[in-house]
């Protein structure tokens, strides 16, 4: 905020006197402008923000996806729209099953991030965790932590964990018997250990947590994450999410719910949300890790700071283990609550990075979800599917979407939904097809919704030093231009 001109004050024979105080001369303008009308925020808050303790930042991100594995290169994929999605050479024969298709993580080199050795012991979305997190550190500044290791926590999400690793254990010992079950097999399929090895490669000693709740996880870990920070947890959280799900188990499982898109000619096409031809959802497999700190830490170490973690909201449908609600009213549910922590009202949003998988169900359930929590301006905010060019990464898709969320905000930049061709009736809201956007995003909102009806939403914000209110900005602008007028 520019420093207000300096407001004098005369005695009763017009001679100048030395200036009141800035916050006098603004409390008495506040009074003169508003009358007895009463503030939207108190005025300390319009004079210096939200207590920076009370602040949550993103510091760092790290990035394993399948059109690249560093966040250079997943920021210049998605916001050119170019696909990552594939025919599923991780499934030998991929062909035997109604999907062709899947968003594949490639030219990943465990070894680049931790010790080889370590690395075979672990599930490829534990190494997918690790790698995520140790690029997210280091683009956090936060390398040399050895001081402050019992104060940084890792908190992550996963849906299924080791996949991979569970079917090649099973074939293994239906072929040759189970004394050649590898000792690691255990400690490379717990659900915990994305977190967990993440935490020992790199050294954190802090808060460990793991969220399992579905195609949720991740996006629930970040939230999760601040609520650590808020309540004097942890000082720092690498949170995020990772997952390798693709295996022929789990190929003819989602299958055989006929869940997966069947647009097999061309894999870059067959994920399409909105688009009245969609017919199922590309699975694939990541890793998104963000470093959050409070905004007191992040300034006092100098760090760089992408954007503003405002809100958080968490819903069960307590419909269906798989369908969610048709009308999408848990899904409104998590986001009014994060609206509503986040002290955001519908008009602020700017952008929704959304759930919307390509499933016929899911993505008109979702924009009657969006219609009912932003009512009127529903038709003015700008909505994409990043899914369309990585697919659906279940349990880490939340992460990897946040951090599409929180580069779109720092670029102003809103990624397209590719493959959108042939508009559906239930689906009318905008979508930005095809072709990215340039725009000024100042709020924006990332929607992750599971199977068993879970929901969460995350509210990003541009990172400026203070933010105000329209009413606000309005207000403070009366009390400049009377302040000049002194």
């Amino acid at each position: 905020m520019p420093e207000a001109p300096r407001g004098r004050t005369l005695e009763p024979d017009g001679d100048p006197v030395l200036p009141l105080p800035l916050e006098h001369q603004l409390e008495t303008l506040v009074e003169e402008v508003l009358g007895d009308a009463p503030l939207v925020q108190p005025l300390a808050a319009m004079a210096s923000d939200t207590e920076p303790e009370r602040r949550i930042v993103v510091t760092g991100i790290g990035v394993v996806s399948p059109v690249g594995n560093t966040l250079d290169e997943f920021w210049s994929a998605i916001s050119t729209g170019k696909s990552g999605i594939t025919f599923n050479e991780a499934v030998p024969n991929y062909r035997d099953y109604p999907c062709h298709s899947a968003g594949l993580v490639r030219d990943f080199e465990a070894r680049a991030y931790m010790d080889f050795k370590e690395a075979r012991r672990m599930s490829r979305a534990a190494q997918f965790a690790v790698a995520a997190g140790r690029m997210a550190l280091a683009d956090a500044g936060l390398s040399g932590h050895s001081n402050d290791a019992d104060e940084i926590g890792v908190v992550m999400g996963s849906g299924t964990t080791a996949l991979p690793e569970t079917e090649q254990t099973a074939r293994l010992m239906l072929e040759k018997g189970g004394s050649k079950v590898s000792p690691f097999y255990i400690t490379a399929a717990l659900p915990n250990m994305p977190a967990c090895q993440t935490a020992i490669q790199l050294g954190l000693r802090g808060y460990n947590s793991t969220i399992s709740t579905a195609c949720a996880a991740s996006a629930q870990a970040i939230g999760e994450a601040a609520e650590v920070l808020l309540r004097g947890d942890a000082e720092v959280i690498l949170a995020g999410g990772a997952e390798a799900p693709l295996t022929e188990l789990a190929l003819a499982a989602f299958c055989a719910i006929r869940a997966l898109s069947t647009h097999n000619d061309d894999p870059a096409r067959a994920a399409r949300p909105w688009d009245a031809t969609r017919n199922g959802f590309v699975p694939g497999e990541g890793a998104a890790v963000l470093v959050l700190e409070s905004l007191a830490r992040a300034k006092a170490r100098g760090a760089r700071i992408y954007a503003e973690l405002l809100g958080y909201g968490v819903s069960c449908d307590a419909f269906h283990v798989t369908a969610p609600d048709p009308v999408g009213d848990g899904a409104a549910r998590a986001m009014r609550r994060a609206l509503r922590r986040a002290n955001v009202t519908p008009q602020q949003i700017d952008y929704i990075n959304a759930h919307a998988t390509s499933t016929p169900v899911g993505d008109a359930a979702e924009t009657l979800a969006i219609k009912s929590v932003l009512g009127e301006y529903s038709s003015t905010v700008a909505i994409s599917s990043t899914k369309s060019m990585i697919g659906h990464l279940t349990g880490a898709a939340g992460a990897v979407e946040a951090v599409a969320t929180v580069m779109a905000l720092k670029h102003g930049l809103i990624p397209p939904t590719i493959n959108y061709e042939v508009p559906d009736p239930a689906c009318d809201l905008d979508y930005v097809p095809n072709v990215a956007r340039k725009a000024e995003i100042e709020i924006a909102l990332s929607n992750s919704f599971g199977f068993g009806g879970q929901n969460a939403t995350l509210v990003f914000r541009k990172y400026q030093e203070r933010h105000l209110s329209p009413g606000e900005l309005a207000i403070e602008a009366e009390i400049m231009q009377r302040l000049d007028e002194q």
